[in-house]
């Protein structure tokens, strides 16, 4: 069974990241990623490169995953 540290080991080890936060049952995950790379980036490419991190692991082992893939400003506006 997958771990979510084990996805959030993935998503660290392929983008620089302030923060990212995974949780889940095994099956079903959400994402939560903290990058100053997803600046001018659209939703769509912001998740491909998340994605990119993941390989075949997205195909392989993780069933669903949610991202919410944000820049550092969105996060602290998100949190205010």
């Amino acid at each position: 069974m997958v771990e979510p540290d084990s996805i959030r080991n993935s998503i660290r080890d392929g983008l620089s990241c302030e923060q990212v936060r995974v949780t889940g049952d095994g099956h079903h995950f959400e994402a939560w990623v903290i990058s100053a790379d997803f600046e001018g980036k659209s939703r769509v490419q912001r998740h491909q490169m998340v994605y990119a991190t993941l390989g075949d692991r997205m195909r392989e082992e993780i069933h669903a995953l949610s991202i919410h893939a944000l820049t550092p400003q969105q996060w602290i506006e998100a949190q205010a």
